[in-house]
């Protein structure tokens, strides 16, 4: 984003507007918290502001600052396309392709509304007036954070917008974790905490608030959990009747694709969990060090993301899906035997 992308921004802001922001579909910690951050920044300024997400998110995130004004598409689609067309400003956080925002795809392609993207995946759309778009970046909420800094606004962060950022740059970043954690990270969770992040009420709220339902769920991924130590590769699948076993709620099984990432020696894994009412495949791909997850499921898997954290699906059956899955692999072994 430019210097005169920044001054341009600041004069639009510089009067009440019309804004709607948007997370992709099936948002996670990171799209909510920096929504819901960027809400709390632009209504402290005399917008009228709107959350819209295309559906619903998970429970563990429901006790974020103002997640009860947030409208959600799926189940309100006539309040959210009218806020959509009534829009001077659109903010589009965390996805860099319109098709990522589910049935509001086509609203906010024919909206006049003026759009500005905040987002850190990789090979942006290019659909958006001004277009903040960084890979090197550990979370949107990370970036929501500079944004603020360039309009030189960092003074109006108070504790409902320091909880969203900090609670999305928690979880994209696996709590500091993963390599996009640089020090800048750290410095802005920092300053995060001294604008009013508590960190560690922060943390219980995400991670310390298992339903019984979860953990039995996780203890059947565990069980079927796989691996092929020749492509330094492990797997997990799920079915429906597993997950309907386990009273599934949106949310439960985040963060189980890590675990086979956890065993010694495996530098790739990947999550398979069947979804019949949408008659797909969910897919999510981790990978440790230069093998890039975004790459392969852009290849084969209808998806994308980052280089060590994506996601994908497939219309194939279950059983189907993990046959080409490992079909696959050979043609990967060079880089994941490296």
């Amino acid at each position: 984003m430019t210097d005169q992308d920044i001054k341009e921004i600041k004069a639009l802001l510089s009067a009440p507007k019309h804004i709607v922001i948007v997370p992709h579909k099936n948002p996670d910690g990171d799209a909510m918290g920096s929504t819901l951050g960027l809400y709390h920044f632009l209504t402290e300024q005399n917008h009228t502001a709107t959350v819209i997400a295309p559906n619903d998110y998970p429970d563990f995130l429901k006790w974020l600052p103002g997640q009860e004004h947030v409208v959600i598409h799926e189940s309100d689609k006539v309040r959210a396309e009218a806020l959509i067309a009534e829009a001077d400003l659109i903010f589009t956080l965390d996805f860099n392709a319109l098709h990522r925002s589910g049935q509001m795809e086509t609203p906010l392609a024919n909206s006049d509304a003026l759009k500005i993207m905040i987002d850190h995946h990789q090979q942006p759309d290019d659909y958006a007036t001004y277009m903040f778009s960084d890979v090197a970046m550990s979370s949107t909420c990370q970036m929501v954070y500079h944004f603020m800094v360039m309009l030189e606004a960092t003074a109006a962060i108070e504790t409902k917008i320091a909880t969203c950022l900090y609670a999305g740059i928690l979880t994209d970043t696996g709590s500091f974790r993963f390599p996009s954690s640089t020090s800048t990270t750290h410095i802005v969770a920092a300053e995060l905490i001294d604008k009013g992040a508590d960190h560690s009420e922060i943390y219980n709220a995400i991670y310390d608030t298992n339903s019984f339902e979860r953990l039995q769920l996780l203890g059947i991924a565990l069980k079927n959990l796989k691996i092929l130590p020749e492509y330094r590769t492990a797997y997990i699948t799920l079915t429906q009747e597993e997950l309907n076993a386990s009273n599934f709620r949106k949310g439960d099984t985040e963060g189980f694709v890590n675990y086979g990432l956890s065993i010694k020696d495996v530098i790739f894994a990947a999550i398979f969990i069947e979804h019949k009412q949408e008659g797909i495949i969910k897919i999510s791909l981790r990978s440790k060090g230069d093998f890039s997850v975004n790459e392969f499921s852009r290849a084969n898997f209808g998806g994308g993301g980052h280089t060590n954290a994506a996601g994908g699906k497939s219309d194939l059956s279950l059983n189907e899906t993990v046959e080409k899955f490992i079909s696959i692999l050979p043609s990967y072994k060079h880089n994941l035997n490296l």
